[in-house]
């Protein structure tokens, strides 16, 4: 899979502000209209976007599905899915809203969609554009860009555009991610095509960007001599719920490792780009994510790559069921609900640092966060007591749920002796003014303007794949129980040694 040179349309982190930041005239169509994903985050984003301004009257909205509906029920469906509101750009934008009911492999439902589409063109004034977002199971995004190809519907026309928007996960590994890049190459080119990690459009994670390259302090740390690991953690404090089905035939590298970590870790470590255009973002995310080294061999594997599952556990008032007891779950399933990884980077700036990473569900606490843990000082005063349990500076980077970062340091404890201690700087996203917007806006709104910075190119999917496909063949391969944990624990006892055989623990 290769990317392409940027369009002369991308605009990159600074295309603007928010308040002026407006969708051009355009159809978007969404294809699972009726689904779960529709109703939970893209209809609520959309009108949060419309009471902003960001969707001027040019924008009209189809949905595309196979539950039966009329467009005056289908504008009942999006009010419905977003109660409470008195925005009267909503009520227009729903007003105008069409609805193609069919088939995903039916031509005759994109025959339809066409002359929807037409018609938006003449009485809306969408100007021959439209954006695709695939809100369906991801089986179905091939079939879809293969039909829309063959009605017609993926050419761009006069000075309009048609993008297609796709939601992870982008394959089951390397060799499905190219056969779905295949079906969708053969309908669009890779400018056309954005795949969203709704991670990447978190505040805290854009922030990365702002704290490495608009602060001069940071750069000249940020390296092999100053940094003793870098520590990303992804917990979840639920368990699978109704998603048992989905997650056996996904587990928690597929869903969380393969995208959300490999994504945010790209971000934090990658070199300075030349420029904040898109295109110069995305390369040196491809350059870090190349500069993995694949765990290859059966015993590097065994050795630096763990998997859990949890099992019934936490108080007598609140006792969690185990991951075979949820529904849809095979009793005798080997799925793994947690994953910690040590992987090495093989650059310049960061070789021998170890990056360790891990992602669970049923955990004793939802967060989600990046540590950057600095080398201890090489000598400390032999004042009595002041390394006894002194733990090394760090900085977090604080992902969810409180938004913010901690800068971790030694200070001096008030009193006659000299005693030394941890203390922290701390920065929240709650200081500033301004309200935080959904990652679902972001990546909506970017998608409509044409901005792919936070959308993940051809080839950076490639790459995710070939770094944990090894480790994927091998568990399936391996014939040994999977190591358990109890539910709100920390994992299975195989993730601590992982990395307190190298002197290290990780962060609580």
């Amino acid at each position: 899979m290769t990317a392409s040179e940027p369009s002369a349309g991308s605009s990159g982190t600074s295309a603007g502000d928010d308040e002026v930041r407006r969708s051009p005239a355009c159809a978007l169509v969404i294809f699972g209209a009726s689904g779960d994903l529709t109703a939970r985050k893209l209809l609520p984003a959309l009108e949060r976007l419309s009471a902003y301004g960001a969707l001027p009257p040019e924008v009209a909205l189809v949905g595309v599905a196979r539950t039966p509906m009329t467009d005056a029920e289908f504008a009942d469906y999006c009010r419905a899915k977003v109660p409470g509101t008195d925005n009267p750009r909503w009520a227009a934008l729903t007003a105008g809203a069409r609805y193609v009911h069919g088939g995903y492999d039916d031509p005759d439902t994109y025959a339809r969609l066409a002359e929807v589409l037409e018609d938006t063109d003449r009485t809306q004034g969408t100007a021959g554009s439209r954006a695709y977002y695939f809100a369906t199971p991801p089986r179905l995004f091939g079939p879809i860009a293969l039909s829309l190809g063959k009605a017609g519907l993926s050419e761009a026309h006069g000075d309009g555009f048609v993008r297609v928007v796709i939601e992870k996960p982008f394959g089951w590994d390397e060799d499905s991610a190219r056969e779905l890049y295949d079906d969708l190459s053969t309908a669009f080119v890779e400018e056309q095509i954005f795949r969203i990690d709704h991670y990447l459009a978190k505040e805290t994670v854009q922030n990365l960007l702002a704290l490495r390259f608009a602060n001069s302090i940071f750069e000249p740390i940020w390296n092999r001599t100053w940094v003793d690991n870098v520590q990303i953690t992804v917990a979840e404090s639920i368990g699978v719920g109704d998603r048992g089905g989905f997650y056996e035939t996904t587990g928690a590298m597929r869903d969380i490792v393969q995208n959300h970590v490999l994504q945010v870790l790209s971000l934090f470590l990658m070199e300075p780009p030349t420029s904040f255009h898109a295109e110069a973002i995305r390369d040196e995310k491809v350059k870090l994510l190349r500069a993995i080294r694949p765990l290859d061999e059966e015993a590097e594997i065994a050795a630096h790559a763990v998997r859990g599952q949890y099992t019934r556990g936490g108080t007598r008032e609140e006792l969690m069921p185990g991951y075979r007891e949820e529904a849809g779950v095979d009793p005798l399933s080997s799925t793994e609900t947690f994953v910690a990884m040590r992987l090495s980077i093989q650059n310049w700036r960061w070789a021998g640092v170890p990056v360790y990473v891990r992602t669970g569900k049923r955990l004793p606490a939802r967060t989600t966060e990046v540590s950057m843990q600095f080398q201890r000082p090489p000598h400390l005063p032999l004042f009595p007591g002041i390394a006894a349990g002194l733990e090394p500076d760090a900085l977090i980077v604080r992902v969810q749920p409180d938004e913010g970062l901690s800068l971790r340091f030694g200070a001096k404890v008030p009193g006659h002796a000299f005693r030394v201690q941890k203390a922290s700087m701390d920065f929240s996203y709650e200081s500033f003014e301004q309200e935080s917007i959904d990652a679902y806006e972001r990546v909506l709104l970017d998608a409509l303007i044409g901005d792919p910075t936070l959308f993940i190119r051809a080839d950076e999917v490639g790459r995710s794949w070939r770094i944990v496909d090894p480790v994927l063949r091998f568990w399936a391969a391996d014939t040994r129980p999977i190591p358990l944990y109890q539910a709100a624990t920390w994992g299975p006892t195989e993730a601590a040694a992982l990395i307190e055989r190298e002197g290290r623990s990780w962060r609580r």
